[in-house]
């Protein structure tokens, strides 16, 4: 699994939260008081957050809650119960495993619902403040193709994160280095994956207010329901987009190698562009089979979008995408 990083030191460190807080808006409906209430809870964590990315003072770190406190919806956990739901953490409950820590299968006992439990590696990339941000986030976010998340567990220096369960695993899965056996996805399932991933993507850019800017979304982000249900999964490095007549959020530049928007890595300017950018690497994916970066093809195909740009007319992509050729043996484009 990919890991994040900064990509670039930006020469302009401070991330600007864009004021005010994550909800979920009509365009024609009213905020109700208890909403903003609300968003200006998650302000003050976020804008925490932001002022921690410019090097933060260690005398001021205390000041940041250790947990999330008021109008959270989500359940809190005891490391004893997520423990027990997941066999103390076994090896045979593993699912996965990336720069944040390690994700694992449960079964809560108090309900008997099947979970995914992320434990965070406490030597990790992911530290307290991106554990509020997830928690926050998705506590205020709610569409058919985001991830739910279930609860969280902040006992002592433990962080854990509980989610639905996603029985088909992530889209990285089911595209790249598959064993022998197992048959790629056909072209309707891909193009259903893509929509829907585009349709979480619209969520946070259309309908939170502000717009919330996802900052890392590849495809082992974006996980498999049932029936290929696609669902957009960790964002501990989400930020609050511009809003007013700001064009972008200036901030420290994170994300995964291949996905991270070229203008963005070298200007640390943070625009909905920037995430629109990386769901058009998720998509070549989709239609040619091939990684966002793969150093064991040849030189000048290493990097997907360099090796795909001058392919950019119909023909030409058609030809070259092997996995779409495949799919064309075996039944009609549409």
């Amino acid at each position: 699994m990919g890991g994040c990083f900064p990509c670039f030191g930006s020469s302009n460190n401070k991330e600007g939260s864009g004021g005010g807080g994550v909800k979920e808006v009509n365009k024609k409906d009213s905020v109700k008081d208890g909403s903003i209430a609300q968003s200006h809870h998650v302000s003050r964590v976020i804008s925490d957050k932001s002022k921690s990315r410019g090097g933060s003072d260690p005398k001021k770190e205390s000041a940041v809650p250790k947990e999330p406190t008021a109008h959270i919806a989500a359940q809190t956990f005891t490391f004893k119960e997520l423990a027990n739901a997941t066999k103390n953490f076994r090896q045979e409950s593993l699912l996965g495993e990336g720069g944040f820590g390690r994700v694992y299968k449960g079964r809560l006992e108090s309900t008997g619902q099947v979970v995914a439990v992320k434990q965070l590696d406490r030597n990790g990339l992911q530290g307290n403040r991106e554990f509020l941000v997830e928690v926050l986030m998705l506590s205020l976010l709610h569409h058919p193709n985001l991830v739910n998340l279930i609860g969280y567990c902040a006992d002592g220096d433990q962080r854990l994160l509980v989610y639905e369960f996603m029985p088909l695993g992530s889209l990285e899965d089911h595209l790249h280095d598959l064993p022998p056996d197992k048959e790629p996805l056909d072209w309707n399932t891909r193009m259903k994956i893509a929509a829907g991933a585009a349709k979480g993507l619209e969520y946070l850019h259309d309908k939170a207010n502000p717009p919330v800017i996802y900052r890392d979304l590849k495809s082992s982000n974006i996980l498999l329901d049932e029936g290929y249900h696609p669902k957009l999964s960790d964002f501990g490095l989400a930020k609050l987009g511009p809003v007013g007549d700001k064009t972008h959020v200036s901030t420290r530049v994170m994300g995964t190698y291949g996905y991270c928007a070229p203008e963005y890595a070298m200007t640390g300017q943070l625009t909905l562009k920037s995430a629109v950018y990386s769901f058009g690497v998720v998509f070549l994916e989709l239609i040619t089979g091939r990684k966002a970066i793969d150093n064991t093809r040849a030189p000048g195909e290493h990097n997907l979008v360099a090796w795909a740009r001058p392919l950019f007319s119909y023909c030409k992509v058609a030809i070259q995408c092997e996995d779409y050729i495949k799919l064309l043996q075996s039944q009609p484009c549409v």
